[in-house]
């Protein structure tokens, strides 16, 4: 039962992107909704945007099943190789979404749902509103150099990360009045302290996928020495996520300077990978424990 608030009160819930990470923004929502919030409107960017619209599908249970149990394997078992405008076509990933969470059009729901993703032409945020919402997350997520761009109106359209991350600007003209925003890139300098611990003391930790990934990819240098003081090169992989996490992360944070949340909720996920999906578990349990420990401001924020 939800707990009474003001009257003509509309809050509004802003999923982030960060990839992996996204997982956290399951165990916000069952957080908020443990406590009697409910939000009105529902947006979301990137993995922001996957999560968000199993939700208002009203598949979320399902979804947490399935992120409990997936490994890495699975997540290999998704992936579909290109080369072409991205490393990966992306079609299996959004045919499975479809097929198990989402597969309707936005009219078809019970509030309202937006997703944001970027015009590779002009580089404009666009605001996905009408037709498949299989469609406009498999936009939201197309990561640059990692999903290929979707076609859209005679263009392309890439990752919503790309102009707004945390997308509180979409939430507030669909109508939201109170705007709760999750921002998974709150832990990045966290994640890196950890990483370089975890370097010092690998027993101490889990081994996720991504660094399997990178220590295969990883290069030990060049023929013109131009390598760091440890002798190695940056893999391809290492590149892109680290450029494109800081990107967003600078970008998030200009956009919330300039139209601020009424609640910000940092999830303490620094510590898992861009790839580590397998990690289910433990992002939904971080997105749990920041909706609690922010939980007394979170009521003064709405009005309960």
């Amino acid at each position: 039962m939800s707990v009474p608030r003001r009257q003509q009160t509309r809050i509004g819930l802003a999923l982030s992107s960060g990839s992996a990470r996204g997982w956290a923004h399951i165990g916000v929502i069952k957080a908020l909704e443990r406590n009697g919030i409910v939000p009105d409107v529902v947006c979301g960017c990137s993995v922001g945007a996957f999560v968000g619209a199993a939700y208002v599908d009203g598949d979320l249970e399902r979804l947490e099943s399935w992120v409990r149990k997936l490994t890495w394997q699975d997540v290999v078992s998704l992936l579909d190789v290109s080369f072409k405008s991205g490393l990966l076509k992306g079609e299996r990933i959004i045919q499975f979404f479809m097929s198990r969470f989402v597969d309707c059009e936005f009219s078809a729901l019970g509030r309202p749902f937006g997703v944001v993703a970027t015009d590779l032409d002009t580089g404009r945020e666009v605001w996905l509103r009408e037709g498949s919402i299989g469609r406009a997350v498999r936009a939201s997520i197309a990561m640059p150099g990692v999903l290929t761009p979707v076609p859209y109106e005679g263009g392309f359209l890439l990752d919503g990360g790309l102009v707004n991350p945390v997308p509180v600007s979409l939430c507030r003209a669909l109508g939201a009045d109170i705007v709760i925003a999750v921002d998974l890139g709150a832990d990045f300098a966290r994640r890196h302290l950890e990483e370089g611990r975890e370097a010092a003391e690998p027993a101490e930790t889990e081994a996720s996928w991504t660094a399997r990934l990178l220590s295969r990819l990883r290069g030990n240098g060049n023929a013109n020495g131009d390598v760091n003081e440890s002798g190695r090169m940056p893999s391809l992989i290492t590149v892109m996520s680290a450029g494109i996490n800081i990107m967003q992360i600078r970008i998030a944070r200009s956009r919330l300077a300039g139209e601020p949340a009424d609640m910000l909720i940092g999830p303490r996920v620094g510590r898992v990978g861009l790839f580590d999906y397998h990690r289910g578990a433990e992002s939904i349990a971080a997105g749990e424990a920041a909706v609690e420990r922010l939980m007394p401001l979170i009521r003064d924020v709405i009005g309960q």
